[in-house]
């Protein structure tokens, strides 16, 4: 899989960053999602979260360097 660096809005170039894929899909580091009450809620939905996926918290402003439709 081939990534390429879209942006972060870390001073330090740790996380969070936002990333693209040569698979047309995008990969987000951040910080590991741990507050039960948030976790049983995703729960919830859908079939939950499987043992192999993960939910990372990125702020607002990581958004910006996530390409458009059509970009």
């Amino acid at each position: 899989m081939k990534v390429t660096f879209l942006g972060t809005t870390s001073d330090e170039g740790n996380c969070p960053t936002a990333y693209a894929t040569d698979r047309d899909t995008y990969l987000v580091q951040g910080a590991i999602v741990t507050d039960p009450e948030a976790l049983a809620e995703l729960r919830k939905r859908g079939n939950g979260i499987p043992d192999y996926e993960t939910v990372v918290e990125i702020p607002k402003e990581l958004v910006k360097f996530l390409p458009r439709d059509g970009e």
